[in-house]
């Protein structure tokens, strides 16, 4: 691995399995920075890969969270309808854990929350060996595109996408993944992998994010 600069943190997202984004969890090491939480060590790694099953309607409709939290998610201009979000926590060496499900997708406990000052962070899978992940045509998001977050009060939040950036897989500035895009306005991040798998590794060359601003209420 490259010397990396002075106070230079590393991000790495582990996407296992070929061309699949399957990790069960996302290196997230945060610079420490007031107002940007650093994930500290906890809980084990799982190495199972998240499933390719894609939940049954119904179980979605019934799944709930705490009123103040992230439930649902959706994207029109990709497709993505009403996808569960699942809160996600931090695992061993600073990792944030990424969902058990490819169909679904994951919400940072240290982010915002919605509607919060911040940024909410969200990862979602872009693939598995046998079918497209929840976020496998994020890189289709352009500028105004809608982001929908439905709360578990089932307060919606209207978010529209600002920007996008690639960052190489070694290189994932964390300290502006969590942040809001613009300073003055809740924010919303999506992550997933992309680029090329690396030789010789299971791993995905480049990170892609979607910098969202909350619309006005």
């Amino acid at each position: 691995m490259p010397r990396l600069p002075h106070k230079k943190l590393i991000s790495a997202v582990l996407c296992l399995l070929g061309t699949a984004c399957m990790a069960s969890a996302v290196v997230l090491v945060v610079r420490d920075r007031v107002g940007i939480p650093k994930p500290p060590p906890g809980a084990l790694h799982s190495s199972a890969a998240p499933s390719s099953v894609r939940p049954a309607q119904n179980v979605v409709n019934a799944y709930s969270v705490a009123p103040d939290l992230p439930k649902y998610i959706s994207i029109p201009a990709i497709g993505v309808a009403k996808a569960r979000v699942v809160r996600l926590g931090v695992m061993k060496d600073s990792a944030i854990a990424t969902p058990d499900n490819i169909f679904d997708t994951g919400w940072y406990s240290g982010s915002a929350k919605p509607g919060q000052p911040g940024a909410m962070f969200i990862y979602g899978h872009v693939s598995s060996w046998t079918a497209s992940g929840v976020f496998y045509d994020l890189h289709k998001l352009r500028p105004d595109d809608a982001i929908i977050i439905t709360r578990g009060d089932n307060t919606v939040f209207s978010y529209r996408v600002v920007t996008s950036k690639v960052y190489p897989y070694t290189d994932v500035d964390m300290s502006q993944v969590l942040s809001p895009v613009d300073a003055g306005k809740p924010g919303l991040n999506l992550m997933t992998c992309t680029g090329d798998v690396i030789k010789g590794t299971s791993d995905f060359s480049e990170r892609l994010v979607v910098f969202a601003v909350q619309n006005p209420a």
